[in-house]
Parts: C-alpha cells; structure tokens; sequence
C-alpha cells in the first residue's frame, strides 16, 4: 500500500467501508488471459551518492528562494535540492550501512556496540522515458537506520521513524520525463536508538522503482491467505485492493489463478469492478481448491496466486505465494502444525553479520537460516522488529516457523500505521503463525494502560487477519504476586508469552487456564567460541554451556525447563547468533554479545552442539569438547563433554577406554580427563549398537592457511554473495584450533571482498577496509586483514555483474599461502534503473 500519509487513510477507509464493486465470478479454466502486465520492478541499490555528517541547509539555495529550507514545492536547499552538487561524494551500492565502517569508539553507545551513529545524506539521479508518462510510479525503500526524511525532485515526501518498516512513496505526479534527471535525496538521522543493540546507519535494505498502469494493484494489495473449513474444504478467500491514478473512472477486470508448486492450474475466478479517479476499489472473492498439498515444515509447498488486472488496454499483475496449512495453539496440548503436535524449537534473532553490519546480502540470509536449521530449529522470532521480506520468503521456502514482531508498542495513529504495514506484508506468507505486539514493555505490559493499548491492538490486527493467533513476549506483568494480574496485558492476548521466569512457569499456568502459553525468550546463557577456560580478566567465557546471567539459564536447563510443562507451545532461545552490541555480561572493551549458539560468523558453540543434540532425533548427533591442545597441562584434568542424544558414550584416549557412561537427556555426559597428548575418541551408542562416533586430537603448530567457501558456484548478478571461512593447518593438514595469526587477503576477478570478521567479541579489527572516504576515517587502499580467533575468521564476498571465476587469496607471515576460486555463473541481474 502507497505509504504517504493520505493515501494510507484512504486506504484504511477503504478496508472500512468495504468500497468493492464484484459483478461476475466465474469457475475455474474458464478465464481468458489478459494482455502482458505493464508492472516493472526495478532496483534502485545501484550508484548512490553518500555523504557521513550533516548538510546545512544553507549550504545551497535554491533558486534564492526565502523560503529556508524549501517552504514551497521543488525549492529545498542544502542537499535535498535537486542542483546540490554531490561530485566529490562517495559512490556506493546499497544495501549500505555506514555504522560497521567506523572505529570502535570506548565513548560511544555500550548497547550499540560502541560506534559512533550520527546523520549521512544519500542522493541518486534517475531518468524516465517519456514512455513511462501516465504510468503510476512509486518509489519503495525497505529499511532505512533510523529516522529518515526524502526528498523527490526538491520536495519533502516522506519522513519515517523506524528503521525496521519498509514506505512507499508515490512520486506519480512529480515525476519528470525524457532528459531531465529526477533526483532522491534522503537525509538518514542514526543518532537516535530504537533499541538496545545493534542497528547500524544507513538506507541498509533494498530500494525499488515500481512503474505500474493507471489501474493497479496497490503494494501489499493482495491478500491470499488459504483456510481450511469446518467441513474439510480449502478455500482461498481473496482481496485485491485496487487504484486508480488516471483521470477517469475506470471499468476493471480482475483475473484470479491459482497455479501448484509444479506449474499447474488449479483454480481460476475473475471480476469486474469500477475504480474512480485516484479512488481505491476492494475486490473479495473466495476461491476454491481441492485436495492442495500441504505447506510442512518437510515439505514446504508453496503456491502462486496471480492477480492480473486489465481496463481499457492497461494491465497490471502480480503473484502472491502462499501455503495451504493448518495452525492451532492449543491450552493443553501446545502448537499443532496440520494437526500434528510441533514442539517450537524457536531461535530469537537480531539481523547483522560479521563484516557487513545489518546491510546483510540476501545470500547470507539464506546461509545463517541453513545453519539454524542444521542445529535443529524449527522455528524463527524475529526480534524485536519485523524482518526483512528476504528472509521471511526464504522461511516460507525453507519451512521455518516465524513469530513475526512489531516494534513499537504504542497505539498512535503513526504507530498503528506500521503495525497495519507489517500484517499486509506478511499476511500471506505460510511460516508466519504469530504475530508479537512487543517486548519486554516494563512500563505498560503490567499496567491499566498497557493492557488498553494491547486490546487495540489487537483489534487493528484482527481487522486485518484473524488467522493467527497475537501474542507479546513479557518478561514480567502476568502476576501480582502469586496470582494473575487483573492488568496484564496477557489478558487481551491470545497467546501468552514468557519471556524467562522459568520459577514462574507453574504460577502463570495457573493464572491463564484458558490460554496457551509459549516461552517467547528463554535461555540466555553466555560463552565465547572455542575458549573452554574462565577469564574475567581477558573477557573470556568457558564454552561448557554454565555461564549465564541472573535472570537466565544453561541451554540445556532452558529446555528442560520447558520440557517440563506439556502444555506450552516450545520455546525461543536467545540468541541464536551472537550479535554486535550489549556485550553482556561485561563492557567495554567486549563490544559484541555472548549470548549466540553461533558467533557473529556462524562459527558453531557449544551451545549449537547441545541445541542440536536435544533438538534433532532423524540422525545420530555426538560432538566432543573442548579441543585435545593443552600445551603445558600435561597430567592435569581437563573437563571433556560429549554432546549427543544417543543413549550411553565411550570415551577413549589414545585407545585406551577412560570410561563408559549413560547419557543425561538434558545436561549430556563429561568426565574429568588427565591431558596427555594424542586423540580422544568418543563412541555413542543407543543400547549396546554403536551409531557414530567422533575426536579432537593434538596438533601441531600452524605451518598453512586454509580458504574453504561456503558455496563453490555463485550467480553473477551483482548481489549474490558467498563466505570463505580461514582457519590455519599443521602439517598434516589438521585444522589448528588455537590459531591467531594474522592474514591479509586479495581478490581478482568477478567479485569483490565486502567484509571481514572472526567472531570474536572482545576484537577491534576493522569490518571494513577501503569503501574509502575521508568523511568515514578510513585509508584509501587499505588491505584487507583479519586475526584468526580460536583458529577461524571469515571473508565475506560478492560477485561482480560478470561470469568466470573470482579467486581469494591470503597470506600471513611464516605460513604457506592460499588461495580458492569460486565460479560466477551466467545469471540476469535485477532489472535496475539506470
């Protein structure tokens, strides 16, 4: 939907009112196609101007206008007027963000992972066809980080305060055409938080320019969420929400098909329906399909619902997926997931990755959910803020559970306008199965007051999907002692979340025995990658899954815990990757969190190994910790854990059996070992079978470096990405587990390096090198560098717009070099504007 102010109350009065005008609906296979869909959608991330730091206004003034800072239409000064010159400013690809640039910065803000925010300018220039003149034409951004203002063509249209919602901006009527040059000039204020860890600076999503006909199918327009029957039968029911930009009233046609997962027809109904002049017009049908295959989480079968509007020789179409499946929460039973029990096995998640901040590639999406679900998740709460729509269309494919959240708890006009924006988006997609209101409202979620915002709220959601279920992750505010609070936001809600209070788990039971009851946060247990010693000294955490905060618990306590009580609906872990800020439990100089089952990398835990032992039961899981290099510790215990679900472990070193023990369900099994050089072997068995078995052994000293690329073949359109994980080798090609060298890298070819990280929370080496502008303290030229952390860093890549090969190289003193190639492959890039 079109997201400036007054075109969103039209909209909303619209869905009020109901204005739908349906004269004919017809069965399936009967529908003849309409003319080619005029829609383009064209990237606009390419070749934007950045400028770090402020513009005054009167910097420039446009045409010596009195009007400071453009009080009338088209005459902005400073950088939003049209003729500012932005020459000498850095040229820049987005999705962009200017945070994970700068230095750490002991002054800054703790939460945000002590770097300086501030303000940035972009600008970028575009032309249109004369062509294109008529057609209605919107301007979309994704996520911008944090407050931002835009210009089009020297006029203010569009000012928002999030950064995690994606606005539209119609520029129908101020567009130009043929040799003048349309200018978007975007003015980002960061200095501001929205919360509590990492957000990062910058328009740091992707950027559209969408062409449509004059009769069209507004943004997030579609609703096409399919139900089940009290009688069994599946049904589609359907809106389109129409526009009409021309100058008369016009007489629509809506064409609706239903295509399967493998290509086929199943369904077809179409319309007629008038649009006036700049009116919006809502098309409802209810469409038909029998026996569809289920979206699972095995199977995530997905369907294409295409829209095709057509009125006097215009048309303009779209395709919606969408998942036939059935979603319960159930007071006794927990969540049911096509009739089938699903205990969620939940992650909670904020969005950056090492060496790319939150401008994070849409491959690296994908990368960091692959390795969620290998660690056995199921499930994804996006925290606290609506995702990008990357990745909830990567769960719909993946079969991935959201519990899809909101930012801001506050029933203002301006913040149910985003709360109305994230349930259109994401209405349609399958995985979704909640919707979250907020987070930890220590203020509100307990009181009078909060519990009215929460009942509208919901309200505002139920008008727009009563499909799923709403539900709020609190940390506190459901009792008043030992028995329910009469003010608890809980009561308005339709599931009950529980952020922690594991002591609380029976009471609030207790309190809502008619409500479901799902653990929204739990866990929080804190430990550093490959560190298996305590330093408070050095910030280190030992990785045997027992350091945690006072409000929180173990992994496998967490689970247990939740285990216990049959009627909740699973749980989310926090967190799933470490993140950058609220570096708890310390301070300066740590400046990322502990908190992940992965680092900031996804270099696994091992809290991963203990999450995917408990987790994942269609294959044997065993992992021995912590590494056999103790150099110096000879004849002394060291703690050794087997992480498994089978029943009972062996353990041997150097062949000889240490011991055979049975497995805890929850806390695994350990020993106290006395280290002597060589290899430890575990063997698991269930009953008296052996099922898999694995060891660490000693190493030798590093003599050689090591490039292993996640993917071998990656697309050259410019913004497919792959990562190469580094890690050091002795001399018989064993990975060196306590490695820091330092290594440098080099690329050549079609793709270049956008990142570099170790995972390291404690490390103020440089995410980035050489974007290079005076204005971000950065060396034009710099190379590229990073120090192994516990014997891992990782390089971050992009390809280039060109097929072949790109090569990474790396070297570090008194090690033999590397190098890896990876394969770009022929494949068209976005349409983008020119």
């Amino acid at each position: 939907m079109p997201s400036s102010s007054c075109l969103s109350q039209l909209f909303i009065l619209a869905l009020v009112l109901s204005t739908m005008a349906v004269s004919r609906v017809v069965c399936a296979d009967t529908t003849t196609p309409t003319a080619s869909s005029s829609r383009e959608t064209l990237s606009l991330d390419r070749e934007w101007r950045f400028h770090l730091g402020d513009i005054l206004r009167t910097s420039f003034k446009a045409n010596n206008d009195e009007a400071e800072g453009g009080g009338k239409g088209g005459a902005a000064w400073g950088a939003a007027a049209p003729g500012f010159d932005d020459k000498t400013w850095r040229v820049l690809d987005l999705p962009h963000d200017w945070v994970v640039e700068q230095p750490y910065d002991s002054t800054a803000n703790r939460a945000q992972g002590y770097r300086q925010r501030g303000i940035g300018w972009y600008r970028r220039g575009f032309k249109l066809d004369p062509s294109d003149r008529g057609k209605h034409l919107e301007l979309q951004f994704d996520g911008v980080a944090t407050h931002c203002t835009v210009w089009f063509n020297g006029v203010p249209v569009h000012r928002n305060w999030n950064g995690y919602t994606s606005f539209d901006i119609d520029i129908t009527t101020l567009a130009k055409y043929g040799d003048a040059t349309n200018t978007i000039a975007v003015r980002v204020d960061a200095a501001d938080m929205e919360g509590w860890w990492y957000e990062g600076g910058g328009i740091y999503r992707h950027t559209w320019l969408v062409k449509r006909s004059p009769v069209h199918i507004v943004t997030d327009g579609v609703y096409a969420n399919p139900v089940k029957g009290a009688n069994g039968k599946w049904t589609i029911p359907f809106e389109a929400t129409l526009q009409n930009s021309d100058r008369a009233s016009a007489h629509t046609r809506v064409q609706v098909q239903v295509i399967d997962p493998q290509g086929n027809k199943v369904a077809a109904v179409d319309a007629t329906t008038m649009v006036d002049p700049w009116g919006l017009a809502v098309v409802k049908l209810s469409i038909p399909v029998a026996t569809p295959q289920l979206w699972s989480l095995e199977q995530p079968a997905l369907y294409t619902v295409k829209t095709q509007v057509a009125s006097d020789g215009m048309s303009d179409e779209v395709s919606t997926t969408c998942g036939f499946r059935t979603i319960r929460f159930d007071v006794k039973d927990g969540f049911f997931l096509n009739d089938q029990r699903v205990m969620l096995q939940g992650v909670c998640n904020h969005q950056d990755h090492a060496g790319v901040g939150v401008a994070v590639p849409d491959a690296l999406l994908e990368l960091r959910l692959r390795k969620l679900k290998e660690m056995g998740t199921n499930a994804y709460r996006a925290s606290h803020h609506p995702p990008s729509k990357e990745l909830v269309d990567l769960c719909d494919r993946m079969g991935i559970l959201v519990m899809d959240e909101n930012r801001h708890f506050n029933d203002s006009a301006e913040y149910l306008d985003q709360l109305r924006w994230l349930i259109r988006r994401d209405r349609n997609h399958p995985s979704v199965i909640l919707w979250s209101l907020f987070n930890e409202e220590n203020a509100l979620q307990g009181t009078e007051q909060g519990r009215e915002m929460t009942r509208h709220m919901v309200a505002t959601i139920k008008a727009l999907d009563v499909t799923r279920p709403v539900t709020a992750a609190m940390n506190y505010g459901q009792l008043l002692g030992d028995v329910v609070n009469p003010n608890s936001s809980a009561h308005e809600l339709d599931v009950v979340g529980v952020n922690y209070q594991v002591d609380k788990y029976d009471r609030i039971r207790a309190a809502f025995p008619d409500k479901p009851i799902v653990s929204t946060e739990d866990t929080s247990q804190v430990m550093t990658r490959g560190t298996y010693i305590t330093d408070w000294g050095k910030l280190a955490l030992a990785s045997y899954d027992e350091k945690y905060p006072g409000w929180a618990s173990s992994s496998h306590s967490a689970w247990a815990a939740i285990v216990k009580q049959p009627s909740f609906a699973g749980g989310f872990a926090w967190t799933g990757f470490d993140y950058r800020g609220e570096p708890s439990p310390f301070g300066w100089p740590a400046v990322s969190s502990y908190f992940g089952c992965l680092d900031l990398c996804g270099f696994p835990k091992t809290s991963f190994y203990i999450r995917q032992a408990l987790w994942v039961q269609t294959k044997p899981i065993l992992t021995l910790v912590p590494h056999w290099n103790w150099e110096g510790k000879e004849g002394r215990p060291i703690r050794v854990m087997a992480i498994t679900n089978a029943d009972r472990v062996a353990l041997f070193l150097n062949g000889k059996l240490i011991g055979e023990k049975p497995v805890d369900k929850f806390a695994m099994v350990s020993w106290d070992v006395a280290y002597e050089p060589g290899r430890l072997e575990a063997v698991a068995k269930m009953g008296s079978a052996e099922v898999t078995r694995c060891f660490v052994e000693t190493t030798g000293k590093p003599v050689q470096i090591q490039l292993t690329p996640d993917r071998n073949t990656i697309n050259a359109d410019g913004d497919d990405a792959t990562v190469f994980t580094v890690s050091a080798l002795d001399a018989q090609g064993r990975a060196v587990p306590l490695a820091q060298n330092k290594v440098s890298f080099a690329i050549e070819g079609a793709g270049k390096i956008i990142g570099v990280g170790n995972g390291d929370p404690t490390s103020h080496e440089p995410d980035k090198f050489s974007p290079a502008s005076p204005a971000a303290g950065k060396v034009e030229g710099a190379p590229w560098s990073r120090s192994l952390f516990n014997g891992l860093a990782q390089v971050v890549v992009q390809s280039k717009r060109q097929a072949g090969e790109l090569k990474l190289s790396a070297v570090s003193d008194g090690l033999e070099p590397a190098t890896a190639v990876v394969k770009t492959t022929p494949s068209p890039a976005r349409a983008a504007v020119r």
